[in-house]
């Protein structure tokens, strides 16, 4: 029996891993394996989520502004300009030419804004908001209120449901300064079937559109509407919630 029972106890204390015995340091042992287990090599690849696409698009962009700066306002040497800039690039460079609009916005380029977005629609470039608000400028303050309108519509029957907000602001604010008070009210019309809600300055120019056809009722009705209630104001040092219409609250 007794030798049985040892013959039992030899492979389990074999398998006991050196360093368990007393003061031998076993429990340091455990601890720096377990941590040798988590231990985790640092990612030098956390770079490669980055597109490719956007290297080097800042200088593409202002490649594309020196391009059509020296070109003559004409169609064919704008569109074979653009052709050019972009010929050698293996995919479509459209995140430089967003870039390149915004540049033109900053120094009010607007002749060149309607060039380089209207190459970019006949290359069959889908359009950002952004951009085709940037468009909707730039024909304004060209003076060319009538193309604006046709690309409104275009864009209203394409995109009904996903106009956003800022462009049914953009075509209130162009009618406004060309005190056209009607065609604010179509625009309004269409914001009022589609749910967009019109921030505070869109709200008071269609007011003032409704007082112009003497719809006085209309002008509180929509101020009421969109207008906050209430608003802050310093007073005495202090932050103070007033009425739009009445005393300090």
């Amino acid at each position: 029996m007794a030798g049985a029972f040892a013959l039992c106890l030899v492979p389990r204390l074999a398998a006991v891993p050196p360093g368990r015995g007393k003061g031998g340091g076993g429990g340091a042992s455990r601890v720096a394996g377990s941590r040798a287990l988590v231990t985790k090599k640092p990612n030098k690849e956390h770079h490669l989520w980055i597109r490719k696409e956007t290297a080097g698009s800042g200088k593409k962009a202002l490649r594309l502004i020196d391009t059509v700066s020296k070109c003559p306002n004409e169609k064919e040497a704008i569109y074979g300009a653009l052709d050019k800039w972009s010929a050698f690039e293996p995919e479509f460079p459209i995140i430089a030419a967003a870039k390149a609009l915004g540049m033109l916005k900053r120094r009010r380029k607007w002749l060149r804004i309607i060039q380089v977005t209207k190459w970019l629609m006949s290359k069959g470039q889908v359009l950002t908001w952004t951009t085709y608000d940037t468009l909707l400028l730039a024909l304004f303050m060209d003076g060319r209120v009538e193309e604006a309108e046709s690309i409104w519509n275009t864009i209203i029957q394409t995109h009904t449901r996903s106009v956003p907000k800022r462009l049914f602001s953009r075509m209130i604010l162009m009618y406004d300064i060309r005190h056209r008070p009607d065609n604010i009210l179509e625009v309004y019309a269409d914001m009022e079937e589609l749910g967009v809600r019109p921030d505070e300055d869109t709200a008071r120019r269609i007011a003032k559109a409704f007082v112009a056809f003497g719809q006085e009722e209309k002008e509180k009705y929509i101020l009421d509407k969109y207008l906050k209630k209430w608003k802050y104001i310093h007073f005495n040092g202090e932050r103070v919630r007033v009425r739009r219409d009445g005393p300090l609250a």
